[in-house]
């Protein structure tokens, strides 16, 4: 296997222990990144979880229990603002930000232009004059930082969906609060870490367009993106604690292993012999709904 310079990487939010639709997609991202002989990397998305390091300590032992491996120390995002706040400053001068005071009550009940994309934002604090800026400033609210785009739509290539095209808006860069949203510090992160193979779930496929477009801007490669199906439950929403025994120490590394491997038509129940069996055009391309045994 020839060794690729870039790398693929989990990026857990310690906001809770990982469930089985959590392991499974680290799973399918560590297979895509040493399937193509790239590194693997882990970094804790914990810039709204500074306070979770025991929770992201679980969540590093299950992945290492279930024998993942990553080849360099995990990152934490909060060790690292200076990298948003650098290129904030960066999009800053370059006149490709501004201020927005807009609640999400405000935006949500702003008129829209015709033909606008459903769940853009409708661009209402993009051409404040000074007097208008003024006086929503006077009011008290801190202001959100937007990116002031060029374009209403991106397109990108991704390994399971094919091309796909999504809105691209003045999404927000920094939360009225300082703190870098996710769609800047994912792409920021990425470019920092050599990250050039993006696995995730395909509920943030429709976040791909602005990330890569924010990332075109900074200059930095489109990463090869693979967003593979989440695990549901019965009821066809988003696996989570509340559907009873689907965290690792309510399974048994055993039990999950041969579950997960069962999900993605392997017979190998360990990542080495996943990876022997390993291939992208035959993975599912549709949700796994997953019923946990009720304790």
């Amino acid at each position: 296997m020839t060794r690729t310079a870039g790398a693929g990487r989990f990026a857990p939010s310690p906001s809770a222990d990982l469930h089985i639709g959590n392991l499974r997609t680290a799973v399918l991202a560590w297979l895509f990144a040493r399937s193509t002989g790239r590194r693997f990397l882990l970094r804790v998305e914990d810039l709204d979880d500074r306070s979770s390091s025991d929770t992201a300590t679980r969540q590093l032992a299950d992945l290492t229990a279930i024998g993942l491996a990553w080849d360099e120390p995990p990152e934490f995002q909060h060790q690292h603002v200076h990298r948003y706040e650098s290129v904030v400053d960066e999009l800053s001068s370059r006149g490709l930000t501004y201020e927005c005071y807009c609640s999400r009550k405000d935006i949500l009940q702003a008129p829209r232009a015709p033909h606008a994309p459903e769940g853009a934002y409708p661009r209402t604090c993009r051409d404040l004059t000074d007097t208008a800026r003024d006086q929503r400033r006077a009011g008290g609210r801190p202001p959100a930082l937007r990116l002031r785009s060029d374009t209403h739509e991106y397109s990108v290539i991704d390994l399971l969906h094919g091309e796909y095209t999504g809105v691209v808006d003045d999404f927000v860069l920094r939360r009225g609060d300082g703190v870098a949203a996710y769609n800047l510090a994912v792409v920021v992160d990425d470019a920092a870490q050599g990250i050039d193979q993006v696995v995730r779930g395909d509920d943030l496929l429709s976040s791909s367009p602005r990330q890569a477009y924010l990332g075109t801007l900074l200059g930095y490669p489109t990463p090869v993106y693979a967003h593979v199906p989440l695990v549901l439950n019965t009821a066809g929403k988003r696996l989570a604690k509340r559907d009873g025994a689907v965290s690792l120490s309510d399974i048994g590394r055993a039990t999950a292993m041969a579950e997960i491997a069962a999900s993605l038509g392997f017979t190998a129940t360990n990542p080495g012999g996943m990876l022997d069996e390993f291939d992208p055009a035959r993975l599912p391309r549709l949700p796994w709904i997953y019923e946990p045994v009720r304790q």
